[in-house]
């Protein structure tokens, strides 16, 4: 890459920095240069789920077909601006049509390893243990959706110190066969299978086989729904961003959003000091976004 270009694609990401655009995403993205955002993260219209009053709004669609394709463009683009190292974190939920689950996660995901070849490095289950109630009685009521974790090449950055868990083993959710009798005591767990060839679990040192900072972030994580006082149904939980955010960025990177909507994973950026740009094709969302992350900054500490 000569000077200039390298220059003119300095520039450039410099201007799209700390924004929320308005617009249509697969356009919008066109404008970006390549290899640009460290990490994306979104939580794009559901199929069929509300009308944004727009008039490029993805999830309006006849077809689930044309919804995935529409989807499948947009991620398209973002998989171009998403530096080599970079990771790609979408949660998207299921539609019932005709008395029939459209299991719209797993078309989404699978229409994007077949295209693109984005790489599905792990699928999270979000627990909301605050959902909505349901009267239906021909079938469980939803208290889940799904979060996947896609690279664009083998190698990419990860921060798995940052999101670790506290430890189970030793604490009173431990619920290891024989309770905890076992812990504490030379060849106390005298277990041929993974383990056999640990001599700190055969010694009684069981501590020594934990990492100090916790253990490693597991696939379910239970975060409550969120509300924002002027969107009128639930938005994206900080929460999630929060994780997904630390777990694949440092200070300074930059973070994109396609579907911005309410603003959240600008307000968690600011939060953070990261960098955002985020893009929505609802220009009250987009006031919305705006308004949220100017408030967000007034409350920040004095550095």
């Amino acid at each position: 890459m000569g000077d200039a270009v390298k220059k003119l694609k300095s520039e450039t990401e410099l201007e799209i920095r700390n924004r929320i655009v308005c617009g249509d995403s697969a356009d919008e993205l066109k404008k970006f240069p390549c290899d640009s955002v460290q990490m994306i993260i979104t939580s794009p219209p559901y199929y069929r789920q509300r009308d944004y009053s727009s008039e490029n709004q993805i999830g309006c669609e006849n077809k689930p077909e044309d919804y995935i394709e529409n989807l499948v463009k947009v991620f398209d683009e973002c998989k171009r601006v998403l530096k080599p190292n970079g990771l790609f974190w979408l949660n998207i939920g299921d539609k019932y049509l005709d008395g029939q689950l459209l299991g719209m996660p797993w078309r989404v995901v699978i229409a994007l390893q077949n295209r693109t070849n984005w790489i599905l490095r792990s699928d999270v289950i979000w627990h909301k243990p605050n959902a909505m109630p349901s009267s239906v009685k021909t079938r469980p009521t939803p208290d889940h959706e799904y979060i996947f974790m896609f690279s664009k090449e083998k190698k990419y950055f990860y921060d798995a110190d940052s999101i670790r868990e506290p430890h189970v083993t030793f604490s009173e959710k431990s619920r290891m066969r024989g309770g905890r009798n076992h812990l504490g005591k030379r060849n106390g767990t005298p277990e041929q299978g993974k383990n056999k060839g640990n001599p700190n679990l055969h010694t009684s040192r069981w501590d020594q086989a934990f990492h100090p900072k916790g253990r490693n972030k597991r696939t379910v994580w239970e975060i409550p729904l969120s509300k924002f006082p002027e969107a009128h149904f639930a938005v994206f939980p900080e929460k999630i961003v929060e994780t997904c955010m630390l777990a694949s960025t440092k200070e300074g990177d930059l973070v994109l959003d396609p579907f911005i909507g309410s603003g959240t994973t600008a307000v968690v950026a600011t939060r953070f000091g990261r960098d955002y740009v985020g893009i929505d094709c609802s220009e009250e969302y987009c006031n919305m976004a705006r308004k949220r992350v100017s408030m967000c900054q007034t409350t920040l500490p004095l550095s």
